[in-house]
C-alpha cells in the first residue's frame, strides 16, 4: 500500500478516468495502484490566531483511503498570516517602570521564528505613522525591553515582520510610547477615587483589591454609608409626613370651631 501527499494523488487522476470512446455508456477504469493509495491531506483548520501578522493555527491532517476512510489523524499548530498592518498602538508609562515591547506574540515566538526576520524603525518623541520620520532602530530581536524607561525613550517604535525567502513583509505594527515624570502625574486611578466612586467601583466588580464590600462599607463614616442614606430617607419620610398631618389636624380643628361658633350664635 502507498502513501501519497495531497499534491501527488492530483497527479494520478486524470488517469483514474479511461472512458472508451466506443462505448455507449461510459466506464469509470480506477487503476489498481491507486485503488490501494492513501492520501494524507488536511481536513480539518482551525482559524488564525491573530486579526493581523502572524500568528498560530491547528491543523488536523489525516490519512484518506480511495473509500474516503479516515485513519491515523494528528493536529499540529503552524503559522499563519492575515492582513500585514497592524495600527498604532499606545503606551504611557511613568519613568523609571519597565516597559516591553513585542512584535510577535509569545505563542508564535514559542513555536519557533525560523524563515523570519524582524527590522524596528524609530520616530523620536513623536506619536506618528509617517514612515517618512522613521529611522533606524538597531534592535537584534523581536522584543525591546526598557528597564527602567527614561524620558528619551518616548517616541513611536515601528516592527516590521518580513518572511527571509521572498522578504516580503508580514506584519507592520506601531507604537506609541509617551514617558512621564512621576511628580507630574500621578497615574494610580484608584487613588483619585472618592469614597462613594470606590463603593459604586466595588458594586460592579464586587471585590477591591483583596477586600469585599462589606469591608469597604466598613471603612467608609457612617454617614457615608448607603444605610445611612436609606434611613436619612425614611427619617426624612416619616418628618414629612407628620408635618401633613399636623397641618391637615389644624385645618380640621378651625373648621369644627368655626361651626361650633356658628351654632352658639343668637337668632
Amino acid at each position: 500500500m502507498k502513501t501519497f501527499r495531497s499534491g501527488s494523488i492530483l497527479s494520478l487522476l486524470p488517469w483514474a478516468f479511461c472512458l472508451p470512446l466506443a462505448s455507449p455508456f461510459p466506464k469509470v477504469t480506477i487503476p489498481a495502484e491507486l485503488q490501494s493509495s492513501v492520501a494524507k491531506i488536511a481536513v480539518n483548520s482551525t482559524s488564525c490566531s491573530v486579526t493581523c501578522g502572524l500568528g498560530l493555527k491547528v491543523e488536523e491532517t489525516c490519512e484518506v483511503t480511495a473509500a474516503g476512510e479516515r485513519r491515523n489523524c494528528t493536529s499540529r499548530r503552524s503559522h499563519c498570516t492575515t492582513t500585514w498592518g497592524c495600527g498604532l498602538l499606545h503606551f504611557t508609562v511613568p519613568v523609571g517602570k519597565p516597559l516591553v515591547l513585542s512584535c510577535l506574540s509569545s505563542d508564535v515566538i514559542r513555536l519557533g521564528t525560523r524563515g523570519y526576520s524582524c527590522t524596528w524603525k524609530l520616530a523620536p518623541g513623536l506619536i506618528t505613522m509617517n514612515d517618512v520620520l522613521f529611522s533606524p532602530f538597531r534592535n537584534p530581536g523581536f522584543v525591546v525591553t526598557f528597564a527602567p524607561t527614561q524620558e528619551a525613550d518616548a517616541g513611536t517604535y515601528r516592527c516590521d515582520v518580513r518572511v527571509l525567502k521572498t522578504f516580503r513583509v508580514i506584519k507592520r505594527v506601531y507604537f506609541g510610547v509617551r514617558v512621564i515624570r512621576k511628580d507630574l502625574v500621578d497615574l494610580d486611578f484608584g487613588k483619585s477615587l472618592t469614597q462613594e466612586q470606590r463603593l459604586a467601583a466595588s458594586n460592579e466588580e464586587g471585590i477591591v483589591g483583596n477586600s469585599t464590600l462589606g469591608d469597604v462599607e466598613e471603612k467608609l463614616h457612617f454617614w457615608q454609608r448607603k444605610s445611612f442614606h436609606r434611613s436619612s430617607i425614611g427619617v426624612g419620610i416619616g418628618l414629612v409626613g407628620v408635618v401633613i398631618a399636623s397641618v391637615a389636624l389644624r385645618h380640621l380643628q378651625k373648621k369644627l370651631r368655626s361651626r361650633g361658633a356658628e351654632d352658639q350664635a343668637p337668632f
